[in-house]
């Protein structure tokens, strides 16, 4: 791209200094140094200017957005993997291009959602809190702090993508029973590997599982997949997780189940409304009735730089004329 002038590519979120390195090396990049979300206005004059547009997750990329694009708008390379808060749709329409960045976040995510199984039933924030905010501790008694034992334990796991699979392969060591319900079942090979069960009635699977796992993406489908209606089919003594989308579960409805005792618990990364945290949830997790994450379920630097690698592989493709690797379409969502 020597002797050309160079893309103006606009960065909506602070990204790991070596993506932002790269970036300024290969194009001229517009970076959100404060890391301060982006207006509304703010997203408008970037559509309006930018070459390529790279949001994140928190930024509603609508079509009243993309309909103040004028033509130079040529691609969306989203650092991420979900793309629901992008019309896909309304983009392509326009000619741009969108891409996102799959395959990086699958082995974190994981770790974060078994770390969360593990939470709640084995009351690990209850007992770490015991040391640092002053309660009183007078040694190991038999009887104190008693939690559930995973080994043996049915977990439903709801949508058997890449996360979802290495989500079985990590319960599964620990001696969990492999139940999912999909949109279609996973290869033989695949449920062999992993003792899984295949449910077709979502319904039926909550109803017989010690733990439910959120991890499926959020589409139109699957707004309120866990409603209320489903929720009450959960058994009061199993815990639900989700490291997907807040919006797949209906929250007001799982706050009032918490509230009156009708689940054992919940560990949540994700909420229904973004970053505002529904304030029955705080009041419940300092009760310890649940345990909650600020959106950690990815958050290593591993999965950052390579989700950057993906970004500038994603442009400088997409700029040289090819079909970048990671190209969504509106049929995928």
């Amino acid at each position: 791209m020597s002797g050309k002038k160079k893309p103006l590519v606009v960065v909506t979120r602070k990204l790991p200094d070596s993506t932002e390195t790269r970036m300024r090396e290969l194009f001229d990049t517009r970076l959100n140094v404060d890391d301060a979300p982006m207006t509304k206005a703010q997203l408008i004059d970037a559509v309006q200017n930018a070459d390529v547009l790279v949001p994140t997750v928190t930024d509603e990329i609508t079509a009243d957005i993309l309909s103040h694009a004028n033509g130079k708008l040529r691609l969306i390379a989203h650092f991420g993997n979900g793309v629901d808060n992008l019309d896909v749709a309304a983009a392509v329409a326009r000619g741009i291009t969108v891409t996102n960045t799959p395959k990086v976040l699958t082995e974190d995510t994981a770790d974060m959602t078994m770390a969360l199984i593990l939470a709640v039933p084995r009351r690990l924030i209850e007992g770490a809190s015991i040391l640092t905010e002053g309660g009183k501790w007078t040694g190991w008694s038999p009887t104190w702090m008693l939690g559930h034992r995973l080994g043996g334990k049915r977990l439903g796991i709801i949508g058997m993508g890449r996360i979802g699979q290495a989500l079985a392969r990590r319960a599964h060591a620990f001696g969990m029973q492999i139940h999912y319900h999909n949109r279609r079942p996973v290869s033989p090979a695949i449920e062999e590997e992993l003792g899984a069960t295949y449910w077709e009635s979502l319904d039926q699977m909550l109803a017989r599982m010690d733990f439910i796992s959120v991890n499926c993406p959020h589409t139109p489908a699957t707004y309120h997949l866990l409603s209320a209606r489903r929720l009450k089919l959960i058994r009061k003594d199993a815990y639900i997780v989700n490291t997907a989308r807040g919006e797949v579960i209906d929250e007001a409805a799982l706050v009032k189940l918490l509230e009156d005792g009708d689940i054992a618990g919940a560990a949540l990364d994700v909420y229904e409304h973004g970053a505002v945290v529904h304030p029955k949830l705080i009041r419940l997790a300092k009760a310890y009735k649940v345990v909650l994450l600020p959106h950690m379920g990815s958050a290593t630097i591993e999965s950052r730089v390579d989700m950057g690698e993906k970004v500038i592989i994603n442009i400088r493709t997409f700029l040289d004329g090819h079909k970048p690797p990671d190209r969504v379409l509106p049929s995928m969502v």
